[in-house]
């Protein structure tokens, strides 16, 4: 009986160790770079259930939209103290103008968060894609600087028109500001280990 219980316990930690190999530790080397003037985090807001938004959608009425879950509010608070843990207390934070993406960079609390126009869903208008791109690496190359964060907020679909990256709610794309490119360089996942 005993060896069995053994045996359960060691299978149920083996999926455990597996994961924390493949992912490893806390990434410091990508937190780090987000203070040297040449990378910008690209954050998918946090967890809103559901896909794209309802039909009578608004982005000046957040009753009209899908919003953040009560995990979802977590989820940001936690990814802020995530941040002030790897040494990143303040941040210019922007935002897409969408509630789901202003509330999650508010509760990171790293600052005031500024909506942007040019991190707006483009789910339902891929024929924004290029234009909202350019805005974006403009953003970029006007607000970078050495020794401040710069945080943008924005959805799944700008992220990977930006990146090649589908990241998961919460995940940020640390991108390498290269003059007017942006190239992916790693991701940090919205809780660590995952």
């Amino acid at each position: 009986m005993r060896l069995l219980a053994t045996t359960l316990f060691m299978l149920v930690l083996l999926p455990v160790s597996a994961r924390s190999a493949v992912h490893g530790p806390e990434p410091s080397h990508l937190w780090a770079a987000l203070l040297d003037g040449r990378h910008v985090a690209l954050m998918r807001h946090a967890t809103a259930p559901g896909i794209g938004d309802p039909e009578h959608f608004r982005v000046d009425d957040c009753s009209t939209q899908r919003n953040l879950s009560e995990a979802g509010r977590r989820q940001a608070e936690a990814i802020g103290e995530r941040f002030r843990a790897n040494g990143i207390s303040r941040a210019a934070v922007f935002s897409s103008q969408w509630c789901r993406c202003l509330d999650t960079a508010r509760l990171l609390g790293l600052g005031e968060v500024t909506p942007f126009a040019g991190l707006n869903s483009l789910f339902r208008d891929g024929g924004r894609e290029a234009a909202s791109s350019d805005a974006v690496r403009a953003l970029v190359a006007r607000e970078s600087r050495p020794g401040r964060a710069l945080v943008l907020v924005t959805h799944q679909v700008n992220i990977t028109a930006l990146s090649g990256v589908h990241p998961a709610p919460g995940e940020i794309v640390v991108m390498h500001v290269k003059g007017d490119t942006l190239e992916a360089v790693g991701s940090v996942r919205a809780e660590p280990g995952n």
